[in-house]
């Protein structure tokens, strides 16, 4: 078709038997070409290319960054180690991929080799290195480290799956020096006031056969030392170990700090591991309850001990006529018999309103009834008080506030009756009716004990009293008091219950953080309604025990406030929160404390075996420190250890090269301007 097309153009074409035969030629061979390419397009010829890849095997140098591996070089040895380590990665660079990760805290591109890590952790490193290098041409793991690990599970039992050889580097002294040290120190992360809790501190001795020591225990209050308990120790043999345990108060609430220490022997190699800090969230959740009562009454005893058998509360009973009475210092107030015609109590009641502070009422027979229907939106009444029911109890099966036990509901209806006043008695909307009263063998809508909220105040209502015969009647039926004390200390619980209703609020994950853990805040902000908002700045101020200070912002999140500190330096800090909101200074303050972990100053001895378990597992070998470079003729020496080649087939049709439609439009471009040029229209 193209020399078709060209000698019917040009053949006998006599446009230009003036010019030069060359020029009809050169025309006709550019339209031959134009013509005939694209003929052969119209035929959708496709274009097949080859592109091959190598891919170089890759090597990983793993540099254990923890602190028992520093402990061990002297500043000539570390250097010598360097220039090794700079001479295995440049004699593997040439035919393989190296990358070089650090491993401690964890896991980390690039080696500093500044041993400041606080952990070690194998097993990390190896699903580290298998997340992101399992899919890739992995040839060799090279690990140079002590074999002492303080996280994780053994590495030679990870479960890591790795296709590769593991070398490892044996670092470290295995020899068993002269050393006595804290093995460990187990104790409980949180106590509460006043409780008693076991510190169990074991104890190791390494060739101090014949020493004497002594173990102390203090605490640390500020620069002072208190000592609590001092124990004599006789180390019998070369080969120690012993277990003490010690028992302390929890006396002041907060974080107690205190330090365990044992005393240096004679010739000991370190005394770093001869102590131990730790540190205790000491909380306060005991809760002031005051049982105010019109007079005596042996109710008064029965709600004592029933309350007295939580070791978080703290009970007090007084009369309102009692100098000094301060209402406001409780958390939680039980009202026998009040108010009264004796006692008129709206000016405590009032106070009570202004904190919002939980309370029940007890009604007996000398209750003011009237009073009391004013004080309290749960029940009804109509009644003077003068005469009286016999009363039972049966468990109302709408209540949910929370659950009592079938046991309970089965046996409450059996127990002897209670004084309750004759009259009317309606729950009102608000009350949830946990006991309805049962007079005989007949069962009321009257309200026995109800709960319910009162201007914010939760509040309870016990219509009857008495309520010691069902304490003395659950002890004479089952030798325990467990239903009175269900029934009566669940309700208490409810109603004690205090919600957070501050406006602004700053919370911290825990109060204890490690020495390698960022310290992070959230905040929340409150507007009249209760809804989150967080439109003006929150300023942070974090200030340690030397007094130093260092100031932040919160930064937004969603509705919300969060906040990250970074890592602080060890030691005990307070902190204090504030903005300002519709013309309305708020500050939230509390207190944490960061504490040392020294997991990598207890164990003095480098542990070769594990090393070379793990070489064996994964096909390796173990080399000393002094033979790294030897390293790299053992992965050579490999022959798993080969480049991958990767082909990639291409199909593609020719009519999609962009230069091929160039060129043709050149030539037609080309062709027009030489007949233009030469008179040919």
């Amino acid at each position: 078709m193209g020399l078709g097309y060209a000698l019917l153009l040009y053949y006998r074409d006599q446009t230009f038997r003036e010019q030069s035969p060359m020029l009809s030629r050169f025309l006709g061979l550019l339209r031959f070409l134009v013509v005939t390419t694209l003929s052969a397009l119209l035929l959708s010829p496709l274009l097949k290319s080859v592109q091959t890849e190598t891919k170089k095997p890759v090597v990983i140098l793993a540099q254990d960054q923890s602190e028992s591996i520093g402990a061990d070089f002297t500043p000539a040895s570390l250097e010598q180690y360097k220039q090794q380590w700079q001479a295995l990665r440049d004699a593997l660079a040439t035919n393989y991929e190296v990358h070089e990760i650090a491993f401690g805290d964890a896991v980390r591109e690039g080696v500093d080799f500044s041993f400041s890590d606080k952990i070690t952790n194998f097993s990390e490193l190896l699903q580290n290195v298998y997340d992101l290098y399992g899919n890739q041409n992995l040839g060799a793991v090279v690990m140079a480290t002590d074999g002492i690990y303080n996280e994780g599970s053994n590495p030679a039992y990870s479960g890591a799956q790795l296709a590769a050889p593991v070398f490892t580097v044996a670092l470290g002294d295995t020899s068993v020096k002269k050393d006595l040290l804290l093995k460990r120190v187990f104790h409980n992360k949180i106590a509460y006031l006043g409780d008693k809790f076991t510190i169990q501190i074991d104890i190791a001795a390494n060739n101090c056969a014949g020493a004497q020591t002594v173990l102390t225990v203090s605490k640390v209050e500020g620069d002072q030392r208190r000592q609590l308990q001092s124990i004599p120790l006789q180390v019998n043999g070369n080969d120690f170990f012993t277990t003490k345990e010690v028992v302390i108060e929890a006396d002041q609430p907060g974080v107690a700090q205190y330090l365990i220490s044992v005393a240096k022997v004679p010739g000991e190699v370190t005394a770093v591991n001869n102590s131990r800090e730790i540190f205790i969230d000491v909380l306060d959740a005991r809760q002031k309850i005051l049982v105010l009562a019109n007079g005596p009454h042996p109710d008064l005893s029965a709600m004592r001990q029933m309350l007295e058998g939580n070791k978080n509360y703290q009970v007090t009973v007084a009369f309102p006529n009692e100098p000094g009475l301060d209402i406001t210092k409780y958390d939680f107030a039980v009202l026998h018999n009040l108010p009264s015609t004796t006692f008129d109590i709206s000016g405590l009641l009032q106070k009570m309103d202004n904190q919002r502070m939980p309370r029940l009422f007890v009604a007996g027979m000398q209750t003011n009834y009237t009073a009391l229907s004013g004080m309290q939106n749960l029940v009804t009444i109509r009644s003077d008080g003068r005469q009286s029911d016999e009363v039972q109890a049966t468990v109302s099966p709408q209540f949910s506030a929370f659950s009592v036990s079938p046991n309970s509901i089965e046996e409450l209806p059996q127990f002897s009756p209670v004084t309750a006043a004759f009259g009317v008695f309606k729950a009102t909307p608000q009350a949830q009716v946990i006991l309805w009263k049962r007079i005989g063998k007949i069962s009321t809508d009257q309200p026995l004990l109800a709960v319910g909220e009162i201007n914010g105040a939760r509040t309870g209502i016990l219509m009857a009293e008495g309520i010691w015969k069902w304490r003395l009647f659950d002890y004479l039926n089952h030798q325990n008091y467990d239903i009175f004390d269900e029934v009566f200390g669940k309700t208490v619980q409810y109603l004690s219950l205090k919600d957070d209703k501050r406006k602004f609020r700053v919370t911290l994950d825990q109060n204890i953080f490690n020495e390698n853990e960022a310290v992070r805040f959230s905040a929340e902000l409150y507007n009249d309604n209760y809804e989150l908002t967080n439109e003006p700045d929150v300023a942070l101020v974090v200030r340690s025990q030397s007094g130093k200070e260092f100031p932040y912002t919160f930064n937004r999140t969603g509705k919300a406030y969060t906040l990250s500190a970074g890592i602080l330096p060890v030691g005990n800090y307070t902190y204090k929160a504030s903005t300002n909101f519709n013309g309305k200074a708020m500050v939230f303050e509390g207190k944490f404390s960061v504490r040392p972990i020294q997991l990598e100053l207890f164990e003095t001895t480098a542990n070769h075996a594990v090393l070379q378990q793990l070489s064996t597992a994964f096909g390796g070998v173990m080399v000393s420190s002094d033979s790294l470079l030897s390293i790299a003729d053992k992965i050579k020496a490999k022959e798993t250890v080969k480049p991958v080649i990767f082909q990639t087939n291409t199909t593609s049709p020719l009519i999609n090269l962009k230069w091929i439609f160039a060129i043709l439009a050149g030539f037609l471009a080309l062709e027009w301007f030489l007949r233009r040029y030469f008179g040919a229209y």
